[in-house]
């Protein structure tokens, strides 16, 4: 599970945004279902994407917060998918920024998980062989990157609203429905898309137990191609032998 410390953003989330004045509820019901509409296109056009990215995790409570930075790559092949996540550096609290290098590769069936600090690498499958998942399906297990893959489920899943920004970007409120398949990890998800893509430019995520989660997605590339081999690896001298954890029957 996924970040920074804004003291006000757990109350925003549980209060309405919006009145209940019937006109501005059918307003923002229409434009809703317009952005996610956009949203969906965007998604389902997605070939490829990569892009700098930044994740913090906040524990009010605690005032303690780390923030890791990296790249991230998805790229489309054949009928599958693949996803790459490289963390490169690590700053805790008000601590100086250090190399901290870990990898998480997500092919639609596997999740490999490689840690540069213990020297170890971890295989976990995620799905069957011949039921393979879309790599961003797959990443929303470990952290809460929503909104690039299943689109259009999000109003099955969210209470969803509309809130106005000034700027380039479209912030959707999204509060967790009391049946959704995020009701135990999260209260609710808040996404800025990039107008220009229709794509998420930043994510903040309030877990049940109030941590903060926060993961911005920067200078993307959409649909540049990414060569196949930046999803290989191959385990570093004076590693652990891979652990290998297969699917639970």
């Amino acid at each position: 599970m996924i970040l920074v410390g804004l003291c006000g953003l757990a109350s925003c989330a549980e209060s309405p945004v919006f009145s209940n004045n019937d006109t501005n509820t059918n307003t923002n019901t229409d434009s809703t279902d317009k952005i996610l509409k956009g949203l969906q296109s965007a998604t389902a056009g997605l070939k490829s994407y990569q892009c700098k990215i930044e994740y913090l995790f906040s524990q009010p409570v605690l005032e303690s917060k780390s923030l890791r930075t990296g790249s991230l790559y998805y790229s489309r092949f054949g009928d599958g998918s693949k996803l790459r996540i490289r963390f490169n550096t690590l700053s805790q609290d008000d601590g100086q920024q250090q190399q901290y290098v870990e990898h998480y590769i997500f092919d639609g069936q596997w999740l490999t998980h490689i840690d540069y600090q213990i020297k170890q690498v971890q295989k976990r499958q995620l799905a069957e062989a011949n039921e393979p998942i879309d790599a961003f399906e797959l990443v929303k297990r470990n952290f809460p990157i929503i909104g690039f893959s299943k689109s259009d489920d999000l109003k099955k899943e969210f209470d969803i609203n509309l809130v106005p920004e000034p700027n380039d970007q479209v912030h959707l409120l999204m509060n967790v429905k009391p049946d959704s398949q995020y009701k135990d990890d999260y209260k609710s998800v808040e996404i800025w898309l990039d107008k220009s893509s229709m794509l998420p430019a930043k994510l903040i995520a309030v877990s049940t137990g109030g941590d903060l989660y926060e993961i911005k997605f920067v200078a993307p590339l959409v649909n540049e191609p990414i060569e196949e081999n930046v999803f290989e690896y191959t385990v570093p001298a004076g590693f652990d032998k891979p652990e290998i954890i297969p699917l639970k029957k």
